[in-house]
């Protein structure tokens, strides 16, 4: 059972990763709003919805496959509690990066997106055949393969939940839920980068936002490895304590076995014999 405040983090990453959000997929958007007419409103809200919902169905799906090569390579609720510290680890590594790439304090991440960018470019070519979007269905698979965009946020966001999602009975399913919980996070901004591009694009994109919301990325990512440290120093100390125990009552053991042949010699009864 996975407990509700790792999917409020998920979430709240999200919300926070709306600025680099909106920069890697605002120029989709407003390509999506400027291509229907201002008086089909709803059919624009439609269009935009249909592709949020496309590209979060794509970072559940890489987490469902994250997740199901966790449980593959026996990192499931088997696996030992220094393989699941080492993954959360690497998860608050990657938040704390995250954090200094939304500031533009250090862009290591431009690194790892460079890595994923191999797979993007075979997909690419398949967005592109669908542009201009102009229904539902085109701007759901348009999502879809947007998804896979080499995104620093996304690969952090997806750390987090495999990590989070480890010591689960079915990783695979709770990895897909935390990272819908990230997906649903980034909504606001980028759907309201599609209806108000300019406008949300220019504050998002203002250094003082990005910073308060680098610092808060940050703290996620502090926050996730100073937990992972103090459970398995708890997990440490219930451990000694338990040998601890076991050695105590096998002491108490031997002491019994021990005294029971003077019981028989000491017996009374063994004179009738």
């Amino acid at each position: 059972m996975i407990e509700p405040i790792i999917y409020s983090t998920a979430f709240g990453l999200g919300l926070l990763g709306g600025a680099h959000c909106v920069g890697m997929c605002g120029g989709i958007m407003a390509a999506l709003s400027f291509a229907i007419p201002d008086a089909s409103k709803a059919k624009r809200f439609t269009l935009l919805l249909a592709y949020n919902s496309g590209r979060i169905g794509s970072y559940v799906f890489i987490a469902v496959l994250a997740g199901s090569l966790l449980e593959l390579i026996g990192g499931g609720s088997n696996s030992s509690g220094h393989r699941l510290s080492v993954l959360r680890i690497i998860a608050g590594l990657l938040l704390v990066a995250m954090g200094l790439y939304l500031g533009n304090w250090w862009r290591g991440l431009t690194y790892l997106e460079k890595g994923g960018s191999s797979i993007w470019r075979f997909i690419q070519p398949l967005g592109k055949s669908l542009m201009p979007v102009k229904n539902v269905r085109q701007a759901l698979l348009l999502g879809a393969i947007w998804g896979w965009l080499p995104c620093g946020l996304i690969y952090s966001a997806l750390a987090y939940a495999v990590a989070q999602s480890a010591s689960s009975g079915v990783a695979s399913l709770q990895a897909g839920l935390i990272m819908l919980a990230f997906g649903l996070g980034t909504l606001p901004a980028v759907l309201a980068s599609g209806l108000f591009a300019e406008q949300i694009k220019q504050w998002l994109q203002s250094r003082g936002i990005r910073s308060v919301f680098a610092v808060a990325v940050i703290l996620f990512g502090v926050w996730t490895i100073y937990g992972t440290l103090q459970h398995a120093e708890h997990a440490e100390h219930a451990e000694h304590a338990e040998h601890a125990e076991h050695a105590e009552h096998a002491g108490h053991g031997q002491h019994s076995e021990q005294a029971q042949p003077e019981k028989v010699i000491t017996d009374p009864h063994a004179h009738h014999h």
